[in-house]
């Protein structure tokens, strides 16, 4: 069973970006490789229940179970040792990572409020672009009696575009909806 965003991918988006960066083969078109949800939860050092419902949100939103991703090092200022929880991540792809895509752009971002549009400044250099969602109900799934407290997290979706204006160009015509350059904030 192919997710029909990716289906348009193939008919449309390739055709289109073979033709805007003059590629001669196919496999040369930039594709999403992966998503990565990630939210930081760096209460949780106090309380284990807010990784528990960070958990909780992160399974609903992308329907995978994510992991626990723990302190690299210890800094004293933050009072963090290492090895301790302080977040969860969930790293999507194929079919999961094509209907989460399509429900952020056509779902949850249109739900945002006073939404104007995504920066396209956000790119690495790389064709990877970053964003940051303030809250988590703009996603249908998560249930405004339920969650205990608005928790933002950040998407990253991973491209193998070589560059910043393949990602942009990939990203646009999978409906990825930029601000227009020069609009206000």
């Amino acid at each position: 069973m192919e997710h029909y965003l990716k289906q348009r991918y193939h008919e449309q988006v390739v055709p289109r970006l073979m033709e805007d960066f003059s590629f001669s083969n196919p496999m040369e078109v930039p594709r999403l490789r992966k998503i990565v949800v990630n939210i930081g939860a760096g209460e949780a050092m106090d309380d284990a229940k807010v990784l528990d419902a960070a958990i909780a949100d992160l399974s609903a939103i992308t329907g995978q179970r994510p992991i626990v991703t723990r302190a690299k090092k210890s800094i004293a200022n933050f009072k963090l040792r290492e090895g301790r929880s302080i977040g969860a991540k969930v790293t999507l792809r194929g079919y999961r990572m094509w209907s989460f895509f399509d429900r952020l752009v056509n779902v949850a971002l249109p739900r945002t409020r006073d939404f104007r549009g995504l920066s396209a400044d956000s790119f690495d250099g790389r064709g990877n672009y970053t964003l940051g969602v303030r809250e988590q109900l703009i996603f249908p799934e998560i249930e405004y009696d339920k969650i205990d407290k608005l928790r933002g997290f950040e998407v990253t979706v991973v491209t193998t575009s070589p560059n910043d204006e393949q990602g942009r160009r990939l990203l646009t015509l999978l409906g990825m909806p930029f601000r227009k350059a020069g609009a206000n904030v």
